[in-house]
């Protein structure tokens, strides 16, 4: 449906008229759009009320890519958008899923659905998100964005500025990307909606009865807008509720240390770890095939598992904006928004742990080489880990704003804006927000695992004997319970002003200060006794429920493999974790609050106490202030050639602190692990400081009424991640014989810094058609990446490896050095009861239990230590290709885009060491089919997005991770049964497409997850 009203188009009304429909698609702005993405949205004051009579209002598919195009079309520099159907109806029901229908832009998802944006290549982490213009708080442990609180029901427009300007603010290296609201004097008289959905997602049916939630679940939305007093006060209010509960299936080579990098000839800085494999000629060699060269990296797994997850999500938002206009010159707005998402994860996992000791491997070609295949045998019986996980957080935004635009003269205009606004990460559950008990079954006499295809296939090798996994043989062993809170505050002033000379050319200006605080909390509470807590007694056999794991990959190859030992035991989390505690408490080992995470961070050991704890608490301040002037015209030199120069000015200086755990201690509590022990907590304190000048230049020209050529050059700033600029040093709870690893940040860590350059043309040809074709290239310096050294940074922490009783173990006792295990029992045989010593007992298999503690002359534990480095300058570079047709009054219309995008900041797989490289990188497409006609609405959007590099270590700075090539289709469908009511039906993810990622080649698996297909079916009514 399209309501036209046409008069003679004007040339300098036009892009008055044209950015208008930017705006929300049932707005009669005519007003041209800010200059800045920080200024609010103006209001018409009665000598531009005529013009209303000049605009072309259309709603529906057709409405929104118009309005989108004509932003693209009227804007300064590079811009691309989505703009609302209507009111309370933004295109998608998820921000980041609508964003990756932009050329150049794609997404992160997280559960099922989209979370943060890449723009042109560049990660989240360096794409700027306002919301009117203000810089937005974030406490997901980054700075990316987390589109995912937020409803898109109130949302009118989202605008991605992809050249740097002047007079937009600095940290957006991809993009700044701007989220409007809708404003009421912008929509004069009363509008009010209502919605409500049905959301049935698919992956929940496939999960267990303990962890599936109900069939369908609520997603209830309105929207209510009045003016009053003759268009002079304005109250707009909306609200959204939107329960999920949605499930998945995962398979996975834990990252942080499922895959273990060694290399034959170690390098001289002591990165790698020597040979792992037998080498030629040697015993067991001949059960390798194509084993790896001697100057190959090579990785083996030392976990394997699968799990299967259940999340539950309620999310509200909502916006209260008041507008106070006493003068047509003169406009005050006052908005407050607040959002909330509580988020309950739940998980039951199966796995097995290895010891790097294949008996018979093969092995993919080439270095960065990794298992086909890989057999282990034990001659003892080794632990068969089944697991349950509880994480519960609740994420809360809140934000006051104050804006004031005074139209002093009809040539000179002054906008003032203040907010201030939180972001809070917290926990939401009694025993902390991430929290894991592991439990084991000791009956494991070896495991064969095919790497060879996407799914991994695992065999589990019983004792002669038993032909069926026991519940009889179960106990918990080790658990997690850790708290994370987090918090950010900004409190932000801007001041604009814009000044119009006679020749039509205009100044714009202003200033800003930005007081940005973000502070990271936790307490880590962990009982390391993995060889089993308690005894198998304390468990009934009831509470081991036996499961198989094929049953909850539908559909996947390789799930219902007869090689697959998919059986495992699934039990309740709270039930077993009181009958641990009451077992552990009556024992006499430990106290109750080993089973669950302490709200205190004074970082005090509790009294009789057995567990590890830790904690931490870091703080980083960012001050910045910052001015730019922007001057711009429009010159007619045989072709009309607009033009915008200006420099922004931008200081920043950062004070971060810690308080971390201070280790005081080694333990070795099994053949492969050494524990780090901790008492109290030290302090570290550093700062940083930087300043920069920051030009820009666009240049566009109309080459005919329709066709346009742009030119743009700008220098911007992409501020280093809150976990780089954290000052802690931390080195986890577990090393190994050989060492352990950690990480620190570096508060005077230099901001990213890009020249960026534009060239794009464009060609408008019809009413809602157009194509584009772009090219883009960013110079970046300081570009920021992990740097791995070995050091020593605790001189008193000393490890019993290659100590005293190490040694006499292997000149006494005759052990290879390299058989930890005999080493082992030889001392607890021994050495019981001599200092560091303690014998507990003696484990299923007869060998013995207990601790050995480094002493001071063993050796100092040293560490592979990850820290941040400003380094290496490097180029990113691509091509846009755009197109959006309509195909006359037909009904139907296509939307099609492609992204190429090139860097040399790429990982090289074939080697070990320092790597610098950018994470996102990656080619884009999208395809958008729509219909509509009459009362019928349809869509069909296809995302695609190539493979493309997520971290460069798996949590040791060892092996990169890959986000393998994914494309999603997704379907929409509506029938306006009349003008105000509306049926709706939604797919997400229709043909269950399933997301891998990967190491430093296809078969070195990190994860397979399946989350299923999404539907929405809902009625909204327009009052």
């Amino acid at each position: 449906m399209k309501q036209m009203r046409v008069a003679p188009r004007h040339t300098l009304l036009t892009s008055a008229l044209l950015l208008a429909l930017a705006q929300p698609v049932y707005a009669q702005n005519t007003t041209p759009a800010p200059d800045t993405a920080a200024e609010p949205q103006r209001r018409t004051g009665a000598a531009d009320e005529a013009r209303t009579l000049d605009t072309v209002v259309v709603t529906g598919i057709k409405g929104s890519l118009t309005s989108s195009m004509n932003l693209k079309r009227d804007a300064q520099g590079v811009v691309d958008g989505i703009a609302a159907e209507d009111i309370g109806k933004f295109p998608d029901t998820n921000l980041a899923e609508a964003l990756q229908r932009i050329s150049g832009v794609s997404i992160d998802r997280s559960n099922g659905e989209g979370s943060r944006v890449t723009v042109r290549g560049v990660g989240p982490d360096f794409n700027l998100v306002l919301l009117n213009g203000r810089q937005m708080p974030t406490a997901t442990g980054g700075r990316a964005f987390e589109f995912s609180d937020l409803a898109a029901e109130s949302i009118s427009a989202v605008e991605v500025y992809k050249t740097s300007r002047a007079a937009t603010p600095t940290g957006g290296i991809g993009a700044t990307i701007n989220i409007k609201t809708a404003r009421p004097l912008d929509n004069p008289g009363m509008h009010a909606n209502a919605g409500i959905k049905g959301i049935w997602d698919g992956s929940d049916d496939d999960l267990p009865g303990g962890l599936r939630g109900s069939s369908v679940t609520p997603d209830a939305s309105g929207i209510f807008s009045n003016t009053f007093g003759d268009g002079r006060f304005g109250v707009s209010l909306s609200a959204n509720y939107q329960k999920r509960e949605s499930g998945s299936a995962s398979a996975f080579v834990a990252s942080g240390n499922g895959w273990r990098p060694f290399i034959d000839t170690p390098l001289a800085s002591g990165e790698g770890s020597g040979s792992a494999l037998p080498l030629p000629g040697q015993p067991g060699s001949e059960n390798i095939t194509n084993r790896p060269g001697p100057n190959d990296v090579y990785s083996m797994p030392q976990s394997l598992g699968y799990s299967v997850n259940s999340v539950k999500r309620e999310r509200i938002n909502s916006q209260l904006t008041f507008q106070w206009a006493p003068t047509d010159d003169l406009t005050a707005t006052l908005d407050y928004t607040y959002s909330q998402n509580k988020i309950e994860q739940m998980r039951n996992d199966m796995s097995v742990w290895l010891n790097f000791t294949p008996g018979v491997s093969s092995w993919t070609p080439g270095s960065g080489s990794s298992p086909l295949t890989y057999d282990e045998r034990y001659a003892g019986n080794s632990d068969f880990a089944n697991g349950t996980g509880k994480s519960a957080v609740k994420r809360e935004n809140k934000s006051v704003g104050l804006n004031v635009e005074w139209n002093v003269t009809d040539k000179f205009s002054l906008n003032l804006d203040y907010h201030r606004s939180t972001a809070d990460s917290l926990p939401d559950s009694p025993y902390g927000s991430s929290n894991t008990l592991a439990s084991a079954g000791f009956f494991r006499a070896g495991n064969t695992i095919d790497f060879s295809r996407d799914f991994p296939v695992l065999t589990l090798h019983l004792p002669a004997g038993m032909n069926a996994i026991d519940p009889a043989q179960m106990l918990v062993t080790g658990s997690v319970f850790r708290n994370d809170r987090q918090r950010a505050e900004i409190e932000q002033f801007q001041a604009s002003g814009e000044y119009q000379f006679q020749d039509y050319s205009k100044l714009n200006f202003g200033v800003a200060t930005t007081d940005y605080e973000n502070r990271s909390a936790f307490t880590n509470v962990q009982l390391d006794t993995w060889g089993g807590a308690t005894s198998v007694n304390d468990y009934p056999d009831s509470v081991w429920q036996l499961q198989h794991m094929g049953d909850y990959f539908n559909g996947v190859s390789g799930s219902r493999d007869p090689r697959f030992t998919d059986s495992f035991f699934m039990f309740d989390f709270d039930t077993v974790r009181q009958l641990a505690e009451d077992a552990w408490v009556k024992s006499g080992k430990g106290v109750r609050d080993d089973y669950r995470a302490s709200f205190d961070y004074s970082g005090a050991q509790v009294p009789g106490s057995a567990a590890n704890r830790s904690v931490g608490d870091s703080q980083v301040r960012e001050k910045s202030s910052s001015f730019y002037v922007q001057w711009s015209n429009t010159f007619d030199w045989k072709l009309p050639v607009n033009v915008a120069a200006g420099v922004r000015y931008e200081r920043t200086k950062v004070k971060a602190q810690a308080l971390q755990p201070a280790p005081a201690g080694i333990d070795w509590v099994s053949e492969n692990e050494f524990i780090i022990r901790y008492s109290g907590s030290e302090f570290r304190k550093l700062d940083g400081d930087y300043k920069y000048w920051l030009p820009s230049l666009d240049v566009s020209v109309d080459l005919t009424e329709n066709m346009k050529l742009r030119a743009s050059y700008g220098e911007s700033i992409g501020r280093p991640n809150w976990s780089s600029l954290n000052p802690a040093l931390g080195v986890g709870g577990q090393a190994r014989f050989d060492g352990g690893g950690g990480g620190a940040g570096n508060p005077a860590l230099k901001p990213l810094e890009s020249r960026n350059f534009d060239l794009s043309y464009e060609w408008y040809y019809g009413e809602s058609s157009y194509l584009s074709v772009g090219y883009f290239r960013k110079n970046i310096d300081n570009f920021i990446a992990d740097q791995v050294s070995r050091q020593t940074p605790y001189p008193d922490l000393h490890t019993p490896a290659s100590g005293a009783y190490w040694n006499a173990a292997i000149g006494a006792g005759g052990c290879a050095a390299t058989d930890r295990a005999c080493i082992r029992n030889y001392i607890l045989n021994t050495f019981n009861g001599q200092p560091g010593v303690v014998r507990t007992g003696t484990s299923a298999n007869g060998s013995p239990t207990g601790t050995i503690s480094g002493l001071p002359g063993d050796p100092v534990l040293t560490f592979n230590i990850t820290e941040p480095v400003n380094n290496r300058a490097d180029t990113l570079d691509g091509w846009e290709f755009n197109i959006q047709h309509v195909f006359g009054e037909s009904g139907f219309g296509l939307a099609a885009n492609y992204t190429i995008v090139n860097s040399g900041l790429t990982y090289d797989n074939g080697r070990l060491g320092t790597q610098f490289a950018m994470t996102g990188l990656s080619d884009s497409a999208n395809v958008v089919a729509f219909y509509e006609k009459g009362p019928w609405q349809a869509r069909a959007a296809y995302n695609w997005r190539d493979e493309f590099l997520t971290s460069l270590g798996d949590g040791k700075g060892a092996n990169p991770i890959y986000v393998e090539a994914y494309g999603q289709l997704d379907m929409n469908v509506s029938y306006a049964v009349t003008e105000n009511l509306v049926l709706s039906l939604e797919g997400i993810n229709v043909t269950d497409e399933t997301m891998r990622t990967r190491g430093r080649n296809k078969r070195q698996l990190y994860s397979y997850d399946q989350s299923g297909p999404r539907y929405m079916f809902g009625v909204r009514y327009k009052f």
